[in-house]
């Protein structure tokens, strides 16, 4: 099977492009997916870099990668709402590190899976789920937005920064994000009502009142000053800094959910939800897809291509 794998953490230098690699295998409640996209995000880097090896289980050689996008190649017998053909979009976080998206075959738990939105090429779809999931689950479950709440998105223009604001924005909320001014037009355009320039001093001086909720993509200086950004501080949600538990607030840290797949596919077919591609980049080039990832101040989304 031809994907990029590592033999050991390091630097994007130790990926390779191989032609090698074992054909995964399908276990009984297992979808087998051939891969149109892969995306591409910072705990990609991360994870290769050896910064999650103390909290997941890690077996070399390992194919990075969580967001893909492609087509049921074949599946396990306990699988019966999806078939050969199907075309499926999903966050493929499996209970190791192992087998991951950047590879020509993906064996996929089918709660990580849902039917790829007819609205989105196959590459919007494979840039969608990590980051999509993430802003939904801190937006529904972590700070409860509803109709006419004032919410607050810092990084907005990053994956999951514009995410949060269509999302919030489709939820009924009045959005405000932050951002370096290059992108206030651009997070505008998403629908925020408001945008800031994060450098412009502390973000709460910005502000004509708190708001009803803040999402914290960013932490430091912007996860310290939350507290005076915000009416309650248990409407405060981080997915950068767990510390966000000790002042009250919520640590997110993104799960497979097949519902929440969904719903992100039916506000993409809605038109609710667009995908920003910053750069779409070859398998082989993969390398340089981490590390301009890794540079940060992306907009929107990074994805490997195989098809």
């Amino acid at each position: 099977m031809r994907g990029i794998a590592y033999d050991r953490f390091g630097g994007s230098e130790v990926l390779e492009l191989r032609d090698d690699l074992p054909e995964p295998p399908v276990g009984p409640d297992t979808v087998l997916v051939r891969t149109h996209a892969a995306g591409v995000n910072p705990v990609d880097v991360g994870i290769r870099q050896g910064h999650l090896s103390g909290y997941f289980p890690h077996r070399f050689p390992i194919v990075p990668g969580w967001d893909l996008a492609g087509t049921v190649e074949a599946v396990g017998p306990a699988i019966h709402d999806l078939a050969p053909g199907d075309e499926v979009f999903g966050y493929l976080r499996r209970d190791d590190v192992q087998w991951g998206t950047a590879a020509e075959l993906v064996p996929a738990p089918q709660r990580c899976l849902a039917r790829k939105p007819e609205s989105l090429s196959f590459a919007e779809a494979g840039a969608l789920p990590l980051a999509g999931l993430t802003a939904y689950q801190a937006l529904t479950e972590a700070l409860d937005v509803g109709e006419g709440d004032r919410v607050l998105v810092h990084r907005a223009a990053g994956g999951v920064g514009f995410f949060a604001v269509q999302i919030a924005v489709a939820l009924g909320a009045h959005v405000i994000g932050t951002a370096s001014p290059r992108n206030h037009g651009f997070l505008r355009d998403a629908g925020a009502a408001e945008v800031l320039d994060y450098a412009a001093g502390p973000v709460s001086a910005q502000l004509s009142e708190p708001v009803d909720a803040v999402l914290d993509l960013n932490g430091g200086d912007a996860l310290t000053d939350a507290p005076e950004q915000v009416r309650d501080v248990a409407r405060v949600a981080s997915i950068v800094d767990p510390a966000v538990n000790e002042m009250g607030g919520r640590y997110v840290f993104v799960r497979p959910e097949r519902h929440d797949l969904e719903e992100l596919g039916r506000m993409a077919d809605a038109g609710q939800l667009r995908v920003a591609i910053a750069k779409a980049f070859p398998l082989e080039r993969t390398a340089e897809a981490h590390d301009l990832v890794a540079g940060g101040h992306v907009r929107g989304k990074v994805v490997v291509t195989l098809r």
